[in-house]
């Protein structure tokens, strides 16, 4: 026996419909405040598993960091960073474009680079946990 939509809407009462839109509004806000990360205030690049350069977010800059498959181009602008150029095959973290929150990453995983921004509260992901 199927139920369809108006069959189940007779089994609701008041009650049941307050506690839904509740659980709806507590989703939404903790989407909104819980997941958003902080303005970055520094820069963190990688190579080789090994903290290539600590850099600071205020001023435009070019970073070449050299991997087994060649040079990684990274550009800073004031509060943000990317990987401008890789030589990997995919361009995944190329393709992964500005970086703007703290905690975000871009990891170009065939040339062992990555770069990963710094902030007073980071953008967690399940990753993290």
């Amino acid at each position: 026996m199927k139920f369809g939509f108006t069959q189940w809407r007779t089994l609701l009462r008041p009650g049941d419909v307050v506690v839904v839109c509740a659980g709806l509004v507590l989703c939404i806000h903790a989407v909104l405040v819980l997941w958003q990360g902080g303005a970055p205030d520094g820069a963190v690049i990688r190579a080789g598993g090994r903290v290539v350069a600590e850099l600071d977010l205020s001023r435009a800059r070019l970073v070449e960091v050299p991997g087994p498959l060649g040079v990684t181009l990274i550009e800073i602008q004031p509060g943000r960073a990317r990987v401008a150029a890789d030589p990997g095959p995919r361009q995944y973290c190329v393709r992964q474009g500005w970086l703007t929150q703290a905690g975000a990453v871009a990891i170009c995983a065939p040339n062992e680079v990555s770069l990963s921004l710094t902030g007073r509260s980071a953008n967690y992901d399940t990753l993290s946990y």
